[in-house]
């Protein structure tokens, strides 16, 4: 049985302005309607013998990926929450552990990053069936991507000794080495030998061939991980590892950690039309242009425009004169690039942090477990939101110390408990909070209840908050 073990984490900072630390690129729908999660929960379909996914993911992202995963139609093995990222090898050490506590006996843990994209699945799942042979006989396969050119933007792995083989399962390499990003130069020699992959990040074993290695070559992370692990516990439909118990685990890759070290190194080669989507050139060279060579989003008007990426979220874009550029408009922030320096976008980001912007976490829409709010705008003594609530949903008992709410019903009806009374709001009625009381809101209704909330006071922040009782385990945190 294969179960794929999905990596949800990451932020994908090269794709701001859409991908933000709190709803980063596998989160979006980047290359269709699903998400890059969903597309990767919904890889193997139509396998034979695959379990359900197994997904690692930081705890700020739980409800939104349990409600992509649950839109898709996809009940998961389980959802284990990282506290901190530690990198890829600690989280398939949790995964592992998982599986010999809970999954059939020699169970091949498939490692996917959620933010891929794979446009050829019969090709991808061939590989996978071919990857499954060699992996039950205690090979630790990485799957390697056929270059297509001279890619510097990935890393490189050289394929030595062949395995035996047959017809039913596709070629096989012992692992010569790993290399890091090439310049163009050495990526052009690496292509012209045929002897290197691409290295997709992706990965095939059995959790005991896993732990094992990890154990023998990194033994300090192999005892880190399990003790994490023994202490962790259930936290309503999540697995949740204590954050002080995982600080304690040191942080690398499985690349650096076991694949590079280890004798039992497998490398499988696949073409399955696989892009990792790190920037927006990826995403415009992998999208369907135009007869000027543009990608055109949304409300988009291009003039003498070409070669280009344009993306139009929140109103209408114009364009004349370009030529290789990138441009993202979304509500609050607005990105132009030239094609050929989009890498730089990170530096953007990383300004944006300096300076405690919050451009560089959140969008305007904010999603939470029980819908989202979006804020209208925004003064030092007042703001106001959109606040949606799904229907029957209901948000934290809380309070404020520094604000002031005045919430106006505009679809549905509110249940709202306010001190010790509780009261319906209907269409085109309102209520006010005032500072120091506790509050509650809940849609008892069957369709979605929408509010403007008006706040006024000292501090506005969503630190704010204390709260007394949360359906969402969220009690006496922001």
């Amino acid at each position: 049985m294969i179960i794929p073990i999905i990596l949800c984490g990451g932020s994908g900072t090269r794709l701001w302005p859409l991908a933000r630390k709190m709803y980063p690129k596998q989160l979006l729908a980047l290359t269709g309607e699903d998400t890059l999660l969903q597309q990767t929960a919904c890889r193997l379909q139509g396998m034979a013998e695959v379990g359900a996914p197994l997904v690692i993911c930081n705890e700020e992202y739980r409800f939104l990926v349990a409600e992509q995963l649950r839109e898709a139609d996809i009940k998961p093995e389980a959802i284990i929450l990282e506290p901190i990222g530690r990198n890829t090898a600690p989280a398939v050490a949790l995964a592992a552990l998982y599986a010999k506590r809970h999954l059939p006996e020699g169970a091949l843990l498939l490692i996917l990053p959620a933010d891929h994209m794979i446009a050829d699945i019969d090709a991808f799942q061939q590989g996978l069936t071919s990857g499954a042979h060699y992996a039950c006989e205690g090979a630790l396969i990485t799957f390697g991507i056929v270059p297509q050119g001279p890619e510097t933007g990935y890393g490189y792995i050289r394929r030595g000794e062949s395995l035996p083989t047959n017809d039913d399962i596709l070629p096989a390499f012992r692992i010569a080495e790993f290399v890091e990003k090439p310049d163009l130069k050495t990526a052009q020699t690496y292509v012209d030998s045929g002897e290197y992959q691409w290295n997709s990040g992706m990965f095939l074993f059995q959790a005991d061939s896993y732990l094992e290695e990890l154990n023998s070559h990194h033994p300090a992370m192999a005892d880190a991980c399990k003790q994490a692990y023994e202490q962790a516990y259930e936290d309503l439909d999540f697995l949740r590892i204590k954050k002080e118990d995982f600080a304690a685990c040191p942080g690398d890759s499985i690349d650096y950690a076991v694949m590079e070290k280890t004798d039992k190194g497998v490398v499988v080669p696949i073409n399955p039309g696989w892009n990792d989507i790190g920037s927006w050139t990826a995403l415009w060279e992998m999208a369907a242009h135009d007869a000027h060579g543009n990608v055109l989003r949304g409300d988009v008007l291009a003039h003498d425009t070409e070669n280009s990426f344009i993306h139009a979220e929140s109103r209408m874009v114009a364009t004349v004169g370009l030529k290789d550029y990138i441009v993202v408009e979304t509500a609050d922030a607005v990105l132009v690039a030239a094609k050929d320096r989009v890498q730089d976008v990170k530096a953007i980001v990383n300004r944006l942090q300096r300076e405690n912007r919050g451009e560089a976490d959140l969008h305007r829409k904010v999603y939470r477990p029980w819908g989202s709010y979006e804020s209208i705008t925004m003064s030092d003594r007042f703001q106001v939101k959109l606040i949606t609530v799904t229907p029957g949903s209901i948000l934290s008992l809380q309070m404020h110390h520094h604000r002031a709410e005045h919430w106006i019903v505009v679809r549905g009806t509110a249940r709202v408990t306010k001190g010790d009374k509780v009261i319906m709001v209907g269409e085109n009625e309102s209520t006010f909070i005032p500072l120091g009381v506790n509050h509650r809101l809940e849609n008892p209704g069957v369709i979605p209840l929408e509010l403007i909330e008006i706040q006024s006071g000292s501090y506005l922040g969503e630190d704010d908050i204390v709260r007394f009782e949360d359906n969402y385990g969220r009690v006496n945190k922001n």
